[in-house]
């Protein structure tokens, strides 16, 4: 029976739960695992494996090159069939890529299985999400990724604690080949609930507003932009940063677990506000408590301080993506794919610059605190941009 004419069943809850699931599943494993995991290692790895805060920043920057190509590669596919095939090798080379890191300790192989890394985290990411929202589509449910989503956080939990467990019982490449087998659990299921997709039956022509202007659609690119910028030097090295304070050496597995407990319920908070606020009033909110969240640990080595930036930055960054993909749907209802793959670039291309940035700062004085406050420049002027794009959207509504 051909999807593309046939409207499908409603399925159960069940049936629906166990492919939300499987997105889930393949978010812990390709973004938790794989991507993530680097954050609460990389003190592990400088001071057992001899890893320089240059070459840590290095690591990161083509760690967020890999996620930049795979997102351009898979937003020029538009064929599904295609997009699960590549879903399914990223879930394998995560677990590969994940593993091989304990194996070698030549820098330039690292650098190649971070590339590796980055192109994984595509297919939970970007890939399953537009999987997830297919079947959710042909199956009658309502279009909604909040579930999806909190896979991120949980994600972050999942490897900080399995970090957090290790330390003292593992050295650093023990970790990394232990991390890679514990991927082998979320595989699984991401693997096999996931199924392969169909075609959305079209609904019939509607009318549709006008999208956006190029000088509205210039401002929101730079906003976030902004916004890749200020998440990444915090998702690099805050654990770095407080692995330095004597109270908290050596708990930088727990600070990032407090990271995921944070960000896994934030886009449903963040909803709620936009909801009441409104979008871009909701996002300068998200932005100016990001802010806040870089400059905690610039301004204060107090323990208290530094939790609270990992709450903050937790709660925030999600909510950042999944809000602005929401605008950015809301505005190109026609073709959101094209608009959404800018916006990518944008964001991907501040992850490649940032880390490598940072590591050179810190290289040259010794601290991140100079990352941290550029970061926080940075990330004010996305809130110039922000009020740039609020202004421009009223005009035009005008």
């Amino acid at each position: 029976m051909n999807a593309s004419t046939t409207a499908l069943p409603l399925a159960t809850s069940g049936e629906r739960y166990r492919v939300i699931l499987a997105g889930i599943c393949a978010l812990i494993l390709t973004v938790g695992l794989a991507r993530f995991a680097y954050t609460p290692l990389l003190p592990i790895m400088r001071g057992e494996a001899g890893l320089s805060d240059l070459a840590g920043g290095w690591l990161a920057t083509f760690n967020y090159a890999g996620y930049i190509t795979g997102a351009i590669a898979a937003a020029t596919i538009s064929d599904l069939g295609r997009k699960f095939i590549l879903y399914r090798w990223g879930l394998v080379v995560a677990v590969a890529s994940t593993a091989a890191m304990g194996l070698t300790q030549d820098l330039n192989l690292w650098v190649a299985l971070r590339f590796v890394s980055g192109l994984s985290s595509t297919a939970g990411l970007l890939i399953a999400s537009g999987l997830v929202l297919n079947w959710l589509i042909r199956h009658g449910h309502k279009p909604e990724l909040g579930l999806h989503f909190a896979g991120i956080g949980l994600g972050i939990v999942v490897s900080g604690l399995a970090v957090a467990a290790m330390v003292g019982r593992m050295s650093w490449d023990g970790q990394w080949i232990s991390l890679g087998v514990l991927g082998v659990l979320f595989f699984l299921p991401a693997w096999f609930w996931l199924p392969a997709p169909g075609t959305v039956q079209a609904q019939g022509a509607k009318a549709l507003p006008p999208p956006p202007s190029r000088r509205w659609m210039q401002l929101f690119i730079a906003a976030y932009f902004c916004a890749g910028f200020g998440y990444v030097i915090s998702a690099t090295f805050i654990i770095a940063i407080v692995e330095k304070l004597p109270v908290l050496a050596g708990q930088g597995g727990w600070v990032w677990v407090v990271v995921g407990l944070a960000a896994a319920p934030s886009c449903f908070l963040w909803d709620r506000i936009s909801t009441a606020w409104g979008q871009i009033p909701a996002l300068l909110l998200a932005y100016g408590l990001q802010i806040v969240s870089i400059l905690l640990p610039a301004v204060s080595d107090g323990t208290a301080a530094n939790l609270a930036s990992a709450v903050l930055y937790g709660g925030t960054f999600v909510g950042i993506v999944s809000l602005t993909l929401s605008i950015i749907g809301r505005c190109f209802p026609a073709n959101p794919a094209k608009a959404m793959a800018r916006l990518t670039l944008s964001y991907g291309v501040a992850q490649i610059v940032a880390p490598a940035m940072a590591g050179y700062i810190a290289t040259a004085t010794g601290s991140y605190r100079g990352a941290l406050l550029v970061a926080a420049v940075v990330m004010l002027a996305g809130m110039g941009f922000l009020m740039a794009v609020g202004r421009r959207e009223r005009t035009e509504r005008a």
